[in-house]
This record gives structure tokens, C-alpha cells and sequence, in this order.
């Protein structure tokens, strides 16, 4: 870990250097910054010209923002120069601290990348510090959909380059086609024919990347890699096959003819569900297809039954199935599951089957990150993943100390038998709340459930606004009125990250946001970003969880048990049961943790041996599925 005592010592001989920064004129500060950057281009050790390039950057952030960092700021640009994670709490100001690190880093001249988690985090920091990188003499691009070969050249050409970790991860990988690595050039060319200027790389390469809400990024992301497709035309005999795989599902019997992993997401048939398969009637056009993989396609039917919840992992938009991204909430464009569970959730929905894909290269988030020269991040709960960020990245955590001491309350965590009974507690909470002029954030897990808690709100007469997956081009509208007196946001985990809510003075005096979690998570930091949104920067806040065991985070158990746990539950008339059956979710949501570890663990250590076998074998690692 990079100490404090080291960042607070260069924390100090960067705020010298500042006033002498401050008492220079617009031209001088030109001038000033021009040196320092030709020094940096020149040679000059980067961690030597810190403390002026900082104070340089601090003094340019005030003159065109008119915010100037704080201590514990240039403490976590500190931390994050020397190559570590940075723990700062939510609300201290990371999107500036990370100005700092980027400015020194891109007056090397190499390019640099910042990562947030979406487009809308993206544009909106690349647009607000672009001014202050325009005054250190630096220039600024942002990667967004839809942008073109030629303009994600310009943006990747830019000192400085905002993307998400997917556009970034998926430009690395269409670079790999284009530089024709490959043995097989002839699928590359299939896949990107292009004129010959077209067939230079967007991409500079990996010198510098500072990820922000870096655990979301790097350890969540992690299990799912970066996969670009190869459409594979529908042939008449797979769409039936999927359709009937389909209809199949409802006359097999869970535990006799197949058996679902509620952990692994996975299906599996049965000796006797096998035998069953095999003699139920099929459509003429199957008998070109073996016994083997009508099972995988059954299998894979069941999958998409038991394990994607519409409006949970998933939405449908214009006869498309559009995935979320479980631990940010938001849509996932362009993403699709493989081995056929796209086009098995597609028939579930009874929508238009897409064409099927195959792998035309692929990289995994860790092997992506592991590759750049200077890797950094920060968030708001580096701490929990600390042994990761350790073995998978060599990075440190170090703690950044809050601004101002934290004013956040939690109250009594209350559980309850059913949702309807959980439901009825929440909009009680809510309506007194109100009352108090306090605002109100509810914090959902899926979009289903908002619609679920906003109907009940409606009935009431309560408005309110939904941030999720559906209503994510209001965002900046919605997020911007959520601090006002009385109001009610509900919302998905697009409200747990990147997101400053503002607050009203009258709310503040009336005791801040109160965030309402009406599920706990998968993992513990998705909880405490969530919760992170009240009492930021000093203000009062508070936080309370609403339970019950009908709670997504119980399907993991198997229906037997979980059927008999809500049998012995012995609730009071309002359905609610006693605080002991606290320990029960968080014992669940620690044996998700480590399963999603392990997880990673494996994909890694595959990629890893994936790598070391096609280096031998003088193949481009990450185009393996094109030669095959």
C-alpha cells in the first residue's frame, strides 16, 4: 500500500508550488505549462515535475471550473500516479481528483485512457474537464456510440480519451483483426474489409488507463469477457430447434428430468430427461440435427427459463433482447449471451431470433488491464476487493481520508415474509419521510421490481420519478431533481455509481437523503454504493434495508429449502420477523462473493494458458476462435 504519510508529504510540496502557481498570469500558466510538458516528452522522470504539474493542473481547475482540490484530492492523485487503487468515499470529488494523475501522465505524450462505466459518465466528465486539460495545453476525446472508425481515430489521437472499458476493450480487439496478426487472413478479411487508411488501428496503444469505480470495472465486469461476433446465418432446421426447445421446457420436471444449478446458472438433463427427450415428437427439419446437440439446445432452452428474468437481466426493445448489467443496472448495447442463450431467451420472449454468433476474438477484462504500461482506480469501496486488485493487477489499495467526517446514519435492518408485506413497509416509511420534506431514494435490484414499487407508489398518490434501464436517457433530468424537498427517485443500481445527487437546503436541514435498499445484492460493495449516494461531503444522510424471503438473493437456494424456510417463518401481523434472519442473507451473499472469485479465478488461468499456447505457436492470442 502506498502510504499517507508519503501522499500527505507530497500533498504538502504540491500545495507550495500552487500559490506560486496562483500569482501567474493566463499567459505565464500557458507558458508554464508548455515547459513541463516539453521536460515531460524530453525525458524527464514524470515523478520529478509532480508537484508543479499537480499545482499547474489544480490552479487551471480553479481558474476554469472554479473548484479547487482539497488535500485528501491531491492525496488520491497521489496515490492513483504511483499506480495504486484509491479508496475515496463517495462524493469526494474523484472525477477531479483524477485530473491530477491524467494530466501528468498525458504530458508524456503516450495517450491515456479514462475509464467510467458508461457513455453517459463519459461525455459528461470529458465535456466538464475538458476546458482545464484545453489550459494545460492538453487535448481531450471521448469514445461514444455511435462513433466511426475515423472518429474513434481522432478521439484515440487526443492526449486524453474517456471511454467505457467495453468500447476501449472492444477497439483493442477490432485493432487485432485489422493488423492481420493472424495466420488465417482470409477470415480477417471477411470480417473487416476495408480501404487501406481503414486499416490502421484506432488505438495508440495501452500506456496509461485510470479506471474509474474501479471494483465495478475490474473485479465485476471481470467474469464476463469481451467477445466480437460472427454473425452465422439462421438456417431454417436451428430456428426450429430453438422454438421447439422452447415449448419442450414446460412438460420436463425439475429434479427428474433435469437439474438447475441456481449458483451457476446452468441446466443439466437427466439420464430419464434424456431418454424423455429422445421421444417426444419433433418437426421434420430437426432429423438433420444429432441427439447431442438438441440436448445442449434443451439445455440451453432450460437455462433461459430458470435463469434470465425479463426485466431483470434483460430487457425487450423493439423485438430486441437487450441485456443489463447486474451491478450497474444499465443497458449493455451491443452485448450478447453465447452458445446460443441469446437466441434461447428470444424464443422464450417469442421475438425474431437474431443470427447466431461465433467468436471472432475475445479478451477478458483482467488480460485487457494487465496489458497497460501504468494501470490506476479509484472508488468508493476498493477495500473488500483488496486481495484481488492485489493478485490479479499487482495494484495496491490505499485508503483515502474523507474530506469531512462522514454524518451517515444506518437504521435497524427490518425483514419481513413476503414482498407484498415488505412492500406495504416501504411505502409507509416513504409517506413519512415525505412528510418530513426529507428526499427519498429507493434503491431497486431489477426494473421489474421499480414498476412493481412505483405501481403500489401510484396508488397512493405518491409521485415519483424511475431511473432504470428503460428510462436511462433521462438520467441527468431525474438525477438532478432527486435532492429536492419530498421527492421520491426510484431507482435500479444506475443511481449507485458516478451519480452526485444535490441537495436542497431545506433537505439538508430536515436530516438529507434517506436511502431505502429494498434488496441486498450479490455482493456487498453494490450494497454499500448504493447507500454511499446519502451524506456525501458532510451533509446528513441516512440509509435503511428492507428484506424478505421472496428477496432475488434467496433463489440461489435450492426450491426445497428455501420453500421450507418460508414455511417456519413466524412473522408478527405486520409480516415482519425478528433481526436474527439478517445473518442468513449475509451468509448467502458472502457464498456468492466467493463463488464469483473463483469464477474469475478460473477465467483467468484459462486465458492465461490460452495465451502462453498460441505465443508458442507464433498465433495472435486473442483472434483463437477465427483460426479454428
Amino acid at each position: 500500500m502506498i502510504s499517507l504519510a508519503y501522499c500527505r508529504h507530497v500533498t504538502r510540496q504540491v500545495l507550495s508550488r500552487s500559490k506560486r502557481m496562483a500569482a501567474l498570469s493566463d499567459g505565464e500558466l500557458h507558458s508554464e505549462g508548455r515547459r513541463l510538458q516539453w521536460e515531460a516528452r524530453g525525458g524527464t522522470a514524470l515523478k520529478r515535475l509532480l508537484p508543479d504539474v499537480f499545482a499547474l493542473a489544480i490552479e487551471a481547475s480553479t481558474r476554469e471550473l472554479g473548484m479547487t482540490h482539497y488535500p485528501v484530492q491531491i492525496m488520491g492523485g497521489v496515490a492513483l500516479f504511483e499506480g495504486g487503487i484509491a479508496e475515496m468515499q463517495t462524493g469526494e470529488g474523484k472525477t477531479l481528483t483524477a485530473v491530477l494523475p491524467t494530466a501528468l501522465r498525458a504530458f508524456a505524450g503516450k495517450g491515456c485512457h479514462v475509464l467510467t462505466t458508461n457513455d453517459y459518465l463519459a461525455q459528461r466528465d470529458a465535456s466538464q474537464m475538458r476546458p482545464v486539460y484545453e489550459r494545460l495545453g492538453l487535448t481531450t476525446g471521448c469514445i461514444q456510440q455511435p462513433l466511426d472508425t475515423a472518429g474513434r481515430r481522432a478521439a484515440y489521437a487526443c492526449d486524453i480519451t474517456y471511454g467505457t472499458a467495453s468500447e476501449i476493450g472492444f477497439d483493442f480487439l477490432r485493432d487485432r483483426l485489422r493488423s492481420g496478426a493472424s495466420a488465417n487472413s482470409d477470415k480477417r478479411r471477411e470480417l473487416f474489409h476495408r480501404d487501406s487508411a481503414e486499416e490502421a488501428p484506432v488505438q495508440r496503444g495501452q500506456y496509461f488507463a485510470l479506471v474509474d469505480e474501479a471494483d465495478s470495472i475490474l473485479v465485476d465486469e471481470a467474469r464476463t469477457p469481451l467477445i466480437i461476433g460472427l454473425e452465422l446465418p439462421n438456417r431454417p432446421a436451428m430456428v426450429s430447434l430453438y422454438r421447439w426447445a422452447n415449448q419442450v421446457v414446460a412438460q420436463l420436471e425439475r429434479g427428474n428430468d433435469f437439474i438447475y444449478d441456481e449458483k451457476r446458472r446452468s441446466a443439466f438433463l437427466t439420464d430419464h430427461g434424456c431418454r424423455k427427450i429422445v421421444l417426444i415428437s419433433k418437426p421434420a427439419l430437426l432429423d438433420s440435427i444429432d441427439t447431442e446437440r438438441i440436448y445442449q439446445h434443451v439445455e440451453k432452452a432450460l437455462t433461459a427459463y430458470f435463469g434470465f428474468t425479463l426485466d431483470r437481466d434483460y430487457i425487450v426493445v423493439d423485438d430486441e433482447v437487450v441485456i443489463v448489467d447486474e451491478s450497474t443496472g444499465r443497458q449493455m448495447d451491443g452485448r450478447k449471451w453465447q452458445d446460443g442463450l441469446h437466441q434461447a431467451v428470444e424464443a422464450k420472449e417469442a421475438i425474431p431470433l437474431s443470427p447466431q454468433t461465433g467468436s471472432g476474438a475475445r479478451v477478458t477484462i483482467q488480460t485487457l488491464f494487465r496489458r497497460y504500461e501504468h494501470l490506476a482506480g479509484m472508488t468508493g469501496t476498493a477495500a473488500v476487493a483488496r486481495r484481488e486488485f492485489k493478485r490479479v493487477y499487482k495494484r495496491k489499495v490505499t485508503v483515502i481520508p474523507t474530506h469531512r467526517r462522514s454524518r451517515r446514519t444506518g437504521l435497524p435492518t427490518r425483514i419481513f415474509a413476503t414482498q407484498a408485506a415488505k412492500r406495504e413497509a416501504i411505502l409507509q416509511e416513504i409517506t413519512r419521510l415525505v412528510t418530513q420534506k426529507r428526499a427519498v431514494l429507493v434503491g431497486t435490484p431489477s426494473v421489474s421490481a421499480s414498476h412493481a414499487l412505483s405501481a403500489r407508489l401510484e396508488e397512493e398518490g405518491l409521485a415519483h420519478s424511475i431511473l432504470n434501464a428503460v428510462q436511462h436517457e433521462q438520467e441527468a433530468r431525474i438525477v438532478e431533481k432527486a435532492g429536492l424537498p419530498g421527492r421520491i427517485t426510484i431507482a435500479t443500481n444506475m443511481a449507485g455509481r458516478g451519480t452526485d445527487i444535490l441537495l436542497h437546503e431545506m433537505v439538508r436541514e430536515a436530516g438529507g437523503l434517506h436511502v431505502i435498499a429494498t434488496e441486498m445484492h450479490s455482493s456487498k460493495r453494490i450494497d454499500r454504493q448504493l447507500i454511499g449516494r446519502a451524506a456525501r461531503q458532510g451533509d446528513p444522510g441516512s440509509y435503511q434495508f428492507f428484506l424478505s424471503l421472496q428477496d432475488e438473493l434467496l433463489t440461489v437456494l435450492p426450491p426445497q429449502k428455501l420453500h421450507r424456510l418460508q414455511r417456519s417463518a413466524r412473522a408478527n401481523r405486520s409480516g415482519e420477523l425478528s433481526s436474527g434472519w439478517l445473518a442468513m442473507f449475509q451468509r448467502i451473499q458472502r457464498r456468492l462473493e466467493k463463488l464469483h472469485i473463483k469464477q474469475r479465478k478460473q477465467m483467468l488461468k484459462q486465458e492465461q494458458e490460452q495465451l502462453k499456447k498460441y505465443n508458442r505457436m507464433g498465433l495472435d492470442p486473442f483472434l483463437e476462435l477465427v483460426e479454428n
